[in-house]
């Protein structure tokens, strides 16, 4: 997820090369013996959305990161046992009842600058992401729990006071309170570290090759942003050099145009969308390269609480909910790749049940609650617009199944935005989408990172203005005990309240399906999605 003649292709020219090759392919699958010859040491696979951002202190994407997690790392790192391992840190201490956390790193981890990490690095990246002029999107999602952060994106204070440097090689952090999910947040980019020394203005983007310096096994060799972006391997990586020489990500947002690439050997794993799975299963030169992947990723409808008056009602909310077929939608829609969504933490995730109280599919219930609201058959309910993101044709499958469900089940009538991903995001981050469709993919294995982030008043990824009392005092005490059993209980209760007032609507647990070339060796795996790509080897 890279050779040295190689010449970026304009968007346009790559799809115009898929067809051309595509019309002489004969076969109809598998890798062609010209591309396959021609393939070399070379990784490549698309983006399927033009990347958002490259600022490890920016990014809040799942497909930006795949590339940016190549190139920069931070203190700790998941295992393919979906465990915080150490990376940058060879070790840590957790003192204070789990609030004070002291890392010890590893001596000798250069960036690709050739200079040496130390703890002051880490220090300086955590300041320049909590600038308050900076306004990072991910700061006070994945740093608040530490003390002073808070205060620093509120521009109360000059410093973060809870990242301490101790000596060169040890960092301190301290946090509000005990909270056993704490290390799975260093994980996120927000956290990563690069070095200062390059970057010529820390208030802006890092959008510049010669400022993108990480300690990671790849290095960047080339942006272009809509696209692609190569990727040289760091022969002076602390793990060990990459086996593979480049890796190369063109941007490609059709998705019969990256399945066709894949057929044509132009790239060597490609991401399907469901309805192409079938088609894939029955092919005879492609069904053994298609492999799936369960996936800590929930996708819901969130209704905004506060921008339409009719959602502040609980009975609308509760009527929308029972009026979506959910396993029309996974089973017909989607072809049954992914997993019905019984509930708001996925499988994996500690906090996880299999019965948990979601609103069941029931048309006449639906019908009545609407009634009681105030509109029956629909009379009277306002056109909202639902958006969802553009490039991912699953995506507004299922958006307009909601759309066709709540037409025909209660007479409600929405419309549809297709959205740049970018812009999209943007207007998630600004809480400005009245009604959308989205995902929310675990950043570290816990309930809280759905149940507190996602829907509690203090969570700061509750872009839907959901308030409920008793909830947030449920999720805010399993928040911070160290009591599993207890935590468990707790979060459930909480679950069950907040699916039943549902501001928000689980459609359906993510499940991946790719292509995978037969070349590919030593690709390493977590729930996450494939980790760094330093141990991949691809066959001659």
């Amino acid at each position: 997820m890279r050779f040295r003649s190689f010449v970026s292709l304009s968007l346009g020219a790559v799809v115009a090369s898929v067809l051309l090759v595509g019309c002489g392919s004969g076969g109809g699958g598998g890798f062609s013996k010209r591309a396959g010859s021609d393939a070399g040491n070379v990784f490549r696979y698309p983006i399927v959305t033009v990347p958002t951002s490259l600022d490890p202190a920016k990014v809040q994407d799942g497909d930006t990161i795949d590339v940016v997690q190549q190139v920069y790392e931070g203190l700790v790192q998941w295992s393919e046992t979906n465990e915080v391992v150490p990376n940058l840190a060879e070790k840590w201490e957790i003192k204070d009842g789990g609030k004070t956390y002291v890392f010890s790193l590893k001596k000798g981890v250069k960036f690709s600058t050739g200079r040496e990490v130390k703890a002051q690095d880490f220090k300086w990246c955590v300041e320049r992401a909590c600038n308050p002029k900076f306004t990072s999107p991910t700061a006070a999602t994945y740093l608040s729990d530490v003390i002073g952060v808070k205060e620093r994106l509120a521009d109360k204070a000059k410093e973060v006071s809870g990242v301490k440097v101790i000596d060169d090689y040890t960092l301190e952090v301290k946090i509000d309170k005990s909270r056993p999910y704490f290390l799975g947040k260093l994980t996120y980019p927000v956290f990563f570290v690069y070095d200062k020394d390059v970057i010529k203005d820390p208030l802006a983007d890092i959008n510049d090759v010669s400022q993108m310096a990480g300690t990671g096994p790849f290095k960047f060799e080339s942006v272009k942003v809509e696209q692609q972006i190569n990727l040289v391997a760091n022969k002076d990586y602390h793990g060990g050099a990459p086996s593979v020489d480049r890796i190369e990500r063109p941007v490609v947002l059709d998705s019969q145009t990256r399945l066709n690439m894949y057929k044509n050997g132009q790239v060597d794993l490609v991401q399907l969308e469901r309805q192409n799975v079938k088609a894939v299963q029955e092919d005879a030169a492609l069904k053994n390269d298609l492999k799936f992947f369960d996936r800590p990723s929930m996708w819901y409808i969130g209704f905004h609480c506060k921008m339409v008056p009719a959602f502040q009602n609980k009975k609308v909310r509760q009527a929308l909910a029972m009026a979506i077929d959910r396993d029309k939608i996974v089973n017909e829609v989607l072809g049954g790749v992914n997993k019905r969504a019984d509930g708001i933490v996925p499988p994996g995730v500690f906090g996880h049940r299999e019965n948990a109280k979601v609103l069941a599919f029931n048309i006449e219930k639906a019908k009545a609650l609407l009634a009681e609201a105030g509109f029956p058959g629909g009379k009277g309910f306002p056109t909202v617009e639902m958006s969802f993101r553009d490039g991912r044709p699953d995506v507004e499958l299922v958006a307009q199944s909601v759309q066709q469900q709540w037409g025909q089940n209660l007479g409600v009538k929405i419309s549809l935005k297709k959205m740049e991903w970018g812009q999209y995001l943007n207007l998630h981050t600004k809480k400005e989408m009245p009604l959308f469709h989205m995902r929310w993919a675990a950043d570290y294995l816990d309930a809280e990172n759905f149940l507190s982030t996602l829907l509690a008043s203090y969570g700061p990824e509750n872009k839907i203005e959901y308030v409920n009392a008793k909830y947030d005092a449920l999720c805010a005490e399993a928040d911070s005990i160290l009591d599993s059993e207890k935590r468990l209980k707790l979060y459930a209760e909480a679950e069950d309240i907040v699916l039943d007032d549902a501001p928000f609507v689980p459609i359906y647990f993510q499940r991946d399906a790719e292509l995978i070339s037969p070349r590919v060796k030593g690709m390493k795996e977590s729930l996450f999605g494939h980790l760094p790509h330093r141990t991949v080897e691809l066959a001659k």
